[in-house]
């Protein structure tokens, strides 16, 4: 019975931590060089696992300039991991291709491992073509020279194939017809070839835009190959936005998943007065070393993050190099008008805690003459109340809190304006000042409104103020169902000489700089009060332009954030404590409380349209 490709990489571990000596492994890279070439079956499982021939005979120079083995770290082994992974959902027809976004922080060794696994393809497998693209001239020689030219040229003579190049920032291996080649990122690089496995290297810092090049490869992929962009971040541009795009496969390691990145004490003096700092400092890197011990990391760890924060001069570069969310990796240092650090771990909170907690779906009612449509059957003179929350997965609302009786709400609305921007709206309990619904997505301006109209009965007659800069037709549809509540605002009427009242929110050059101060102070003093991710994320992208100006970044969109800012803004129009309960209960009241009673029985309730 022969050796396994895993029980020959157990052994050379076993070796190299006995003797570290690089003359002993190179004699134990030979001799498991001898035995594959004379088993068939080790080389069938090497061609199956390319990543196993990496850890049995590979070296690369560590951080310390050392030849050394090549074992694979906990960050590389999860990339071959989802590798092999992708590649088998895109055999068993799951996925259309094997697509891998791979967001990384600082020396984590993911370029190192992906050009090793083409490496050991090019030469375990006929008609193999691996291609690399790079960001700048610089590190297309880097990754040649040290990544690939050097790790092939100390492999066991017995397992070099027979060669036609080995320059030209290319590896060709002439009787295999496989080949590795990396070259810095242009338009045009990949034409007239077909292309296994395409790896683009700090793709967010390339000079010609992710799509062009794209283009360019055209054809050249085959429909089977493997694809890996991988980059550290480079603010929100198109990297930013494959990201976003749910079309690949996204991968983001944290930079304590390295176990390396961690530093011990001098004594146990200098860990207390650590310790100390960290528990009564108030600087931003001490709130986040507290956070990070929160989030289950030892002091070591948190003790490398702080000395490594404190050695740049640029202290905001830490959140790119050594990220602790995505979203942090991609931030607009300086430029953002929010607390970016209280909204990023806001997020980061919200992830786990709303798992299974939020509510999608839509509003349904009926129609008191379907023809006509001229009332929504939804109040005590109809005899019935038609207005419900639906479920459902597809819905455009999210609800974080339903409606609570005697408590007053306001809802403010952000129309779909220009472009591709979005209907919104945002609920707050009064209150307490909380979100607790949202409405968001592409709809027709008709159905907004009957949503709207909906949402706002359901949250108890909620003092509603759509925005009228682009589109009155919501504020007008509200006024023709007769809804009850609608915000106004004063207005100059020059032919009248006097001033009028208006329905609905206008957003001008006073009322604009005044929403986004007050959002300023509330996001960055009642955090807790937030609860739709996607409104925070658009937060993240809320910068100041080249003239000072606040605005939603280039292909970025503010709807939920302006929806959010125009309820806050019109609280003071709603009552804010909630009422008494009175003692003979309004028949509104009577059928919410029925329905909430059959929903603590298990009833269902049918479809309202």
């Amino acid at each position: 019975m022969g050796y396994t490709a895993k029980e020959i990489i157990q052994r050379r571990k076993t070796l190299w931590e006995r003797d570290k000596d690089e003359l002993k492994d190179r004699a134990y890279r030979d001799a498991a060089a001898e035995y594959m070439t004379r088993n068939e079956a080790l080389r069938q499982e090497i061609k199956d696992n390319p990543e196993h021939l990496i850890e049995m005979v590979f070296v690369i120079v560590d951080k310390d300039k050392r030849t050394v083995p090549f074992f694979l770290n906990e960050v590389q082994l999860k990339i071959i991991g989802e590798i092999n992974r992708s590649i088998e959902r895109y055999n068993s027809g799951e996925i259309p291709a094997v697509k891998i976004l791979l967001l990384k922080g600082r020396q984590q060794g993911a370029t190192s491992v992906i050009t090793a696994y083409q490496l050991a393809r090019a030469i375990t497998n006929m008609n193999f073509e691996g291609f690399t693209a790079a960001d700048e001239d610089s590190n297309t020689n880097a990754i040649f020279e040290n990544k690939a030219k050097y790790t092939y040229n100390k492999l066991p003579p017995l397992l070099k194939p027979t060669e036609k190049y080995n320059n030209r920032k290319q590896l060709l291996f002439e009787k295999l017809h496989s080949s590795w080649e990396i070259k810095t990122a242009g338009s045009q690089m990949g034409r007239s070839r077909t292309i296994n496995f395409f790896h683009g290297s700090e793709c967010a810092f390339w000079r010609h835009p992710i799509s062009s090049i794209q283009a360019g490869l055209g054809e050249a992929l085959t429909k089977d190959s493997i694809q890996i962009l991988e980059s550290t971040a480079n603010g929100y541009n198109e990297f930013k936005d494959l990201w976003d795009s749910g079309k690949w496969v996204n991968l983001f390691f944290q930079w304590w998943q390295s176990s390396e990145y961690r530093r011990g004490f001098m004594n146990d003096e200098a860990k207390a007065e650590f310790e100390n700092m960290l528990l009564h400092g108030v600087e931003w890197i001490h709130e986040r070393c507290r956070w990070l011990l929160d989030e289950g990391l030892d002091l070591e760890q948190v003790h490398w993050y702080y000395i490594k924060w404190d050695n740049y001069l640029n202290k905001d570069l830490i959140k790119q190099e050594y990220p602790c969310t995505d979203l942090e990796a991609f931030l607009s240092s300086g430029k953002c008008i929010f607390d970016q650090e209280v909204i990023v771990r806001r997020i980061a909170y919200l992830k786990k805690e709303q798992e299974s907690s939020v509510k999608q779906g839509h509003m349904v009612f009926e129609w008191d003459d379907p023809e006509t449509k001229n009332r929504i059957l939804c109040g005590v003179k109809d005899d019935k109340n038609t207005v419900a929350f639906e479920p459902n997965p597809s819905g455009y609302i999210k609800v974080y809190e339903e409606p609570k009786p005697y408590h007053h709400y306001v809802i403010g609305g952000d129309t779909k304006g220009d472009g591709s921007d979005k209907f919104a709206l945002t609920v707050i309990e009064n209150s307490s000042g909380k979100r607790v619904a949202t409405l968001h997505g592409d709809m027709s301006p008709d159905y907004y409104a009957h949503q709207a109209f909906c949402l706002g009965k359901w949250y108890n007659d909620a003092l509603m103020a759509i925005e009228v800069n682009f589109d009155i037709y919501p504020v007008e549809e509200l006024k023709r169902l007769n809804y009850p509540k609608q915000y106004l605002r004063k207005t100059y009427d020059k032919i009248r000489n006097e001033f009028m009242q208006r329905y609905g929110w206008k957003t001008d050059s006073n009322t604009r700089p005044m929403i986004i101060d007050k959002e300023i102070v509330m996001i960055r003093d009642h955090i807790e009060l937030f609860t739709d991710i996607d409104m925070l994320k658009e937060c993240l992208t809320f910068v100041y332009d080249k003239n000072m100006r606040p605005d939603a970044e280039s292909g970025k969109h503010d709807d939920l954030l302006f929806s959010d800012m125009i309820a806050e803004a019109a609280r003071d129009q709603q009552k804010r404590q909630p009422d008494d309960e009175p003692e003979e209960k309004t028949l509104i009241q009577k059928h919410k409380d029925k329905i909430a009673k059959n929903k603590s029985l298990g009833r269902k309730r049918g479809r309202l349209m």
